[in-house]
């Protein structure tokens, strides 16, 4: 396997920290390593192993932007390259990120009262205990506030009736995160694993996500002690300040899918020998590698501006709704033509590109374009179009 060549075309790494640099070169050559010499294989046969989760723990990637419980303290852009350099691998890798660090620990530490946390975080972080999260349902997708999930209180315990889809690591999760109504107001509730009236069905079929374990999450008359709710939040501004988070690093992670498609197609063209010449001789080749450079470029630095705006606290929804249109758009374009560029061989899983490519689809689907562009449209004209 020929070695990683990263872009930089406008010498971003000249303004991240040392630290910065640090951990997205330790992720860099653990994906080089541990990951890419078997990606295909997990994807072909529809596997996360469980060491993966454990690895990322051991690094510290998980929660790693908090600074409680031994979490790492670090830096927004930090986390953002992290992702960068997961996705570059596969989609996959930097979705079990998001979820268990800004799906599931992140609503603990923002909304979990002391118990919560001292019982959760300390075994999340390090890769112990796996969480996932619960929003999404048949019927609601884009349209969260009217979930049919419902809690209901009792002298003792909650009660919770609902059914969510799409959930990633579900099956295989300990705890989750579950979003759902109770006396009309949407709530957080930690379900454990082995709950009664929980189950966490894998959801087989897919053409897209495949290294990824993705369920559906089933609740009958699952009965949880009152301990278990998040005390500190009600309404949508819980899950939706997570998805927020998991947003955020959709726009690095999706650079790093970007990445490397452009990568791959480089050395494609430079070694695939076409009318006695390369490939990338030809005027027609080195627009479309032209065109992946000025794209990637111009991601990398939304990317790097929406990081330092979230390390000072600046950042928006909004941005963040921006940079996630703009670069998963970008990365869906880029594969499409890296696939083109390698021709028929690109089909094959010798190459990165169709995986990217298939992956792409299901990550521009986590907040799609349409939903993005309107709520771009709200902050420009202040009218509400999508009620």
């Amino acid at each position: 396997m020929e070695k990683y060549e990263s872009v930089d075309f406008y010498n971003i790494d000249q303004h991240f920290t040392e630290e910065e640099i640090m951990v997205r070169d330790l992720v860099r050559s653990w994906v080089e390593e541990e990951i890419m010499p078997h990606i295909e294989d997990y994807n072909s046969k529809g596997i996360f192993p469980r060491e993966i989760i454990s690895e990322m723990g051991e690094m510290g990637l998980f929660g790693c932007y908090l600074d409680e419980h031994g979490c790492a303290g670090f830096s927004h852009t930090a986390y953002g390259l992290i992702c960068q350099e997961l996705e570059r691998a596969d989609s996959a890798l930097r979705s079990c990120l998001s979820i268990q660090g800004s799906l599931s620990m992140l609503p603990i530490s923002l909304f979990g009262d002391k118990n919560q946390k001292e019982k959760y975080l300390p075994k999340m972080r390090q890769g112990k205990l796996v969480g996932c999260f619960g929003l999404t349902e048949p019927d609601h997708g884009s349209d969260p506030t009217n979930m049919a999930t419902k809690a209901i209180e009792t002298e003792d315990s909650f009660v919770l009736n609902g059914t969510k889809m799409w959930i990633t690591n579900g099956t295989i999760a300990d705890l989750a995160i579950i979003w759902g109504k109770l006396e009309g107001k949407i709530r957080g509730f930690i379900i454990e694993k082995g709950d009664k009236g929980f189950s966490a069905p894998e959801m087989k079929g897919k053409h897209s996500f495949k290294a990824s374990i993705t369920s559906e999450l089933v609740l009958q008359d699952c009965k949880i002690p009152k301990d278990r709710i998040l005390p500190n939040v009600e309404g949508m501004r819980g899950p939706l300040t997570c998805l927020s988070q998991a947003r955020f690093g959709i726009v690095w992670g999706s650079l790093g899918a970007a990445m490397c498609c452009y990568d791959a197609s480089v050395k494609y063209a430079k070694s695939r020998i076409m009318f006695g010449k390369p490939i990338g001789s030809f005027q027609l080749v080195q627009n479309k590698l032209a065109w992946m450079l000025r794209e990637i470029t111009k991601g990398q630095l939304l990317a790097y501006h929406l990081g330092r705006a979230k390390d000072k606290g600046e950042e928006t929804s909004e941005m963040i709704t921006l940079g996630k249109m703009n670069n998963v758009d970008m990365a869906m374009q880029i594969a499409r033509m890296a696939r083109d560029i390698h021709g028929a061989n690109g089909i094959l899983n010798e190459y990165p590109v169709m995986r990217h490519m298939a992956n792409l689809e299901s990550v521009s689907l986590q907040g799609t374009y349409d939903i993005h562009n309107l709520i771009l449209g709200r902050w420009i004209t202040g009218i509400q179009a999508f009620k």
